[in-house]
């Protein structure tokens, strides 16, 4: 019970510092004063894709300490220190999965013909309000390229 109470509180921080973590769609402090190219089209295509999420580490991370801190609690002993190694194997496992799930997303393939007719695609989180025959520029910078309306 002692290594259960000392448990819990190591398991609502890691919760608690999880749920902290956010992704945001705007520009970072890099992109000030940096250069970015812009050119023009026509969107000829846009069609929904599915973005993988991360494999970051932090996931399997996570996972296998909490694991192998709950698996430490089966038995006394030599099976104390196997349940935690099974713990840990599967929690990495499990956190690697959730990790990838919680961060994969919905996303746009943007086929565009610019001005001088050569064909580019894009693929970006946002782009549900665009279509075909619309408008755009293309900006290209360090981080990729993005397609908005013109």
């Amino acid at each position: 019970m002692q290594k259960l109470s000392m448990t819990l509180p190591i398991i609502v921080a890691s919760a608690l510092l999880g749920a902290c973590a956010t992704t945001g769609s705007g520009y970072s402090r890099n992109d000030l004063h940096a250069e970015a190219s812009v050119q023009y089209g026509v969107i000829e295509s846009v069609r929904p894709v599915n973005v993988d999420g991360t494999h970051s580490g932090i996931g399997a991370g996570a996972g296998a300490v909490l694991g192998g801190l709950a698996g430490s609690q089966i038995g006394h002993g030599a099976g104390s220190a196997a349940g935690a190694v099974v713990g840990a194997v599967a929690g990495g496992l499990g956190g690697n999965y959730l990790e990838n799930r919680a961060t994969s997303t919905h996303g746009y393939e943007i086929v565009v013909r610019l001005t001088d007719q050569r064909t580019i695609s894009v693929v970006q989180g946002a782009g549900d309000s665009l279509r075909a025959g619309d408008r755009v520029r293309v900006v290209t910078g360090a981080d990729g390229s993005r397609v908005e309306r013109s």
